[in-house]
């Protein structure tokens, strides 16, 4: 049961370091409103600035990880 809950709070405090702002409900719905405007191919300006220059350079990062992890930077940091 200690292993769990360290775990699990080792998880969340993670979580909550590198995007302080996950758990409040104003930047989910920021991360849903990409997502949905990413899928009609109209990305925020938020989003689009989030965007690294060596993401665009390398281009070898279209897995669906890296993505996730530039929209998740413009939205909960």
């Amino acid at each position: 049961m200690k292993v769990l809950f360290f775990l699990s709070s080792g998880f969340f405090i993670g979580l909550w370091v590198s995007w302080p702002g996950i758990f409040i409900q104003k930047n989910w719905k920021c991360f849903n409103n990409i997502i949905s405007k990413s899928k009609e191919e109209k990305i925020s300006l938020k989003a689009a600035l989030a965007v690294s220059p060596n993401y665009f350079i390398k281009k070898k990062n279209n897995d669906s990880f890296s993505k996730l992890r530039i929209v998740s930077d413009a939205c909960f940091r």
